[in-house]
């Protein structure tokens, strides 16, 4: 039992589940809830997961139902949750005690998958100060502009604006106003800041260290920050195209915007989708082309390393390559001049099947707890959880309790990663010496 629990694999996800199962308890405590009285359990549970998961889903309005104490608490546990709950113990190890043995440096590896085995303690270290940083520039931007343009008392602004500063860097989305962005829709100095971090967040750190040595030299890129960069590109223009296209006429999202109101929200609306949550439109008003593409989007997610979830985008762009490879009869996949090993694309093709598995098995879910919930509603709210974004159309605060711990488990799921539940479903690992005959399925 002892040597099971050593594997990394296995320490994560119990460790999301001891944060988790912390988390739940205090959210439980009278003095987190506005109201006398404790929050319900199921509340509680699902907010906290939420949080350490960094989705922002919502049972409950967040700015009313909790108090300070609440929102601080939420503040505490998303920024814990973003750092990853076991980079942010190795680090804590290393301030106190200045050592940082064999099985923390494991545990910080399967939590930051990037990272080079010896240089864990360095980079733990600059991903706190990386965070701090953004999270620190967004918050003045912010609560400069509140107490500036709405005449915010200093206190709260600032309080707001590192409240929302760290939901952003993190991949949040929990908000401190009932209707999310919708209010500062056509307020560019609110939406592009929190636009900014959720980009910067969802890179992930092996990126943003790579591109504050080589920004301006693309050609020195690794394969991984080039996939992550131009992938998150990419999609990024889609996404912000897409809300032009399809929601321009609109008359409940974008219709009555002025143009530069309506660039200004496709830009917010677009990057929101690679796991921001944050919305300055109702996403439940918007067309279903909209919504279908923003699922995908979710789905897929941001870059391996940082505080987005989804697949990752090095997983969507590999399996694009290999499908292109194959396509072209090119015996090997290669991007640029790099050869892709057969195990990576293994693993590719792992997370995106499992992904596809809990999300096509969390609608089924779904829709049979639920009474007569659409499927296009279902798809949304369980990719949402899966890839731990936090976009609603508005169904989560309805479902009931057993439907919300069907997300719960999916927040946890899309939080820790599939390859790392795999790994610590299989209690036994076996390598064989020897090799099968080789067999030629029928394929297509």
């Amino acid at each position: 039992m002892r040597r099971m629990l050593q594997h990394p694999a296995r320490i994560v996800p119990l460790a999301f589940l001891c944060a988790v199962a912390i988390s739940t308890l205090l959210m439980m405590l009278p003095v987190a809830r506005a109201e006398p009285g404790h929050a319900p359990f199921i509340t509680a549970l699902f907010t906290a997961t939420s949080a350490v998961c960094v989705t922002g889903l919502n049972v409950v309005d967040t700015p009313t139902y909790w108090s300070t104490f609440g929102h601080v608490l939420i503040t505490l546990l998303t920024q814990i949750g973003g750092f990853g709950i076991m980079a942010m113990a190795t680090l804590l190890g290393l301030l106190v005690t200045q050592r940082l043995g064999l099985r923390s440096r494991l545990v910080a590896q399967a939590e930051q998958s990037s990272l080079q085995f010896g240089d864990v303690r360095r980079i733990l270290t600059r991903i706190a100060v990386t965070m701090l940083l953004f999270e620190a520039l967004i918050t003045a931007v912010l609560a400069t502009r509140l107490r500036a343009h709405y005449d915010y008392p200093l206190g709260r602004a600032v309080w707001e604006g590192f409240f929302h500063a760290v939901q952003a860097f993190n991949n949040a989305g929990f908000a401190l106003y009932s209707d999310s962005l919708i209010r500062f829709v056509d307020d560019g100095w609110i939406c592009l800041p929190l636009v900014i971090g959720v980009v910067a967040g969802g890179l992930g750190f092996p990126v943003l260290f790579e591109l504050a040595r080589e920004l301006r030299q693309p050609r020195r890129w690794s394969t991984h920050t080039r996939l992550t960069v131009w992938g998150s590109g990419v999609l990024l223009v889609v996404g912000v195209l897409v809300m032009l296209a399809f929601e321009w006429s609109n008359p409940r999202t974008f219709g009555p915007l002025g143009v530069s109101t309506k660039v200004l929200a496709a830009i917010t609306q677009g990057a929101m989708p690679r796991s921001g949550g944050f919305n300055s439109v109702d996403y439940a008003a918007m067309n279903a082309e909209t919504a279908a593409v923003t699922t995908g989007l979710m789905f897929i997610g941001g870059g391996s390393g940082g505080t987005a979830g989804g697949i990752k985008v090095t997983t969507f762009f590999l399996l694009a390559y290999v499908i292109w490879a194959e396509i072209r009869g090119e015996p090997d996949v290669v991007i640029g001049k790099r050869r892709i090993d057969e195990s990576t694309q293994r693993q590719a093709m792992t997370v995106a099947l499992l992904g596809i598995a809990l999300v096509a098995g969390g609608t089924l879910g779904l829709i049979a707890l639920t009474d007569g919930v659409s499927f296009e509603r279902a798809l949304f709210e369980v990719t949402s959880a899966f890839a731990t974004v936090g976009l609603s159309m508005g169904l989560t605060p309805s479902l009931p309790p057993a439907a919300q711990l069907l997300l719960v488990v999916l927040m946890f799921m899309g939080r820790v990663g599939t390859i790392a539940i795999g790994a610590a479903l299989a209690l036994n690992t076996r390598h064989r010496r020897y090799r099968y005959a080789e067999g030629r399925p029928i394929v297509g």
